[in-house]
């Protein structure tokens, strides 16, 4: 095996200055779909735009989450000035760089005492997000209620920290508020979009589908290398994704571009799923069948207590 494959990979990333042409370009698209979403939205009836809608914010979701990684430039001011726009309104963007480069450098994946993307909660967790872990533990109610719940959980602990004076958090969430408000002021004045609507049929249905990516896509494990998914067979959903449903290939190389992940997969798949213990799903219709009614598991992490499937 190439241990070098990732690095080969992106030095053919595109043209010179190492731009990935094709990731500019998808954000073009994202961008474009979402003005002309947005501005002709009363032309179309609600269950498509809430279809369109959603699919843009979480196809967003995923293109935020490959400038993380570093992409499309080699310039983190430029590929930040490209993913920072909250299309989604409620996570800000560097709160999401910082969370998910800390959930990739810990070794402790899934931990809630180590990973702040854990989907599990300590022992020592109130009763309150007992039962909100509890009403989205099968896929429908992750789905349904997921992101009401999710967002806001996150939105109260953002509170906290700026309560707490948390270095740098209160000019974060400025900066964002700037960059919210001038999206409603989009929508509002430009759009006469009603912001109901706007949550409802973007905000909502993007939480959601981000939510069913990252549902079954780590599990607690007592080998930490058994607590990453693959999603096969998923081009429709892999193409939201930007490949992100081959989690186990994009941990074991996270610079790979979403490009380059189908290769690296293919090349590599024996490797892989022997190394996550053969934790893989045929498609996204395999989670809908076993997870829709049924847990995926317990969401008490195992050592504090829990019970892993």
């Amino acid at each position: 095996m190439d241990l070098n494959f990732g690095a080969a990979t992106e030095r053919r990333r595109g043209l010179a200055g190492g731009v990935e042409w094709p990731t500019l370009c998808l954000a073009g698209v994202i961008y474009g779909l979402w003005t002309a979403a947005t501005f002709f939205h009363d032309r179309l009836p609600w269950p498509l735009l809430g279809l369109v809608g959603g699919w843009i914010i979480a196809w967003q979701g995923s293109l935020q989450h490959e400038i993380i990684h570093g992409h499309p430039t080699r310039s983190r001011r430029l590929n930040t000035l490209i993913g920072f726009a909250p299309l989604s309104l409620w996570l800000p963007f560097e709160v999401y760089r910082q969370s998910h480069l800390a959930h990739h450098a810990t070794e402790h994946l899934t931990d809630p005492l180590y990973d702040p993307e854990a989907r599990y909660l300590p022992a020592a967790a109130p009763l309150a997000r007992r039962w909100a872990a509890a009403l989205q533990a099968t896929l429908l109610g992750r789905l349904v209620l997921g992101p009401f719940i999710e967002i806001g959980v996150f939105c109260l602990e953002e509170v906290g920290r700026i309560i707490r004076r948390e270095p740098g958090r209160l000019r974060l969430w400025a900066w964002h508020g700037l960059a919210a408000a001038l999206i409603v002021g989009w929508l509002v004045l430009m759009c006469h979009m009603s912001l109901w609507l706007y949550l409802g049929c973007f905000v909502y249905p993007g939480a959601a589908l981000s939510l069913l990516r990252s549902y079954a896509e780590h599990r607690a494990d007592p080998t930490p290398q058994h607590r990453v998914a693959v999603v096969e067979r998923a081009p429709i959903l892999g193409l939201l994704f930007l490949n992100n449903n081959l989690h186990a290939a994009h941990h074991d190389q996270p610079g790979v571009s979403w490009r380059h992940l189908p290769t690296l997969y293919a090349r590599d798949r024996e490797r892989l799923l022997c190394a996550n213990g053969g934790l893989v799903y045929d498609g996204y219709g395999e989670i809908v069948r076993r997870f829709l009614l049924k847990p995926h598991d317990h969401p008490i992490y195992p050592s504090t207590g829990g019970v892993a499937p």
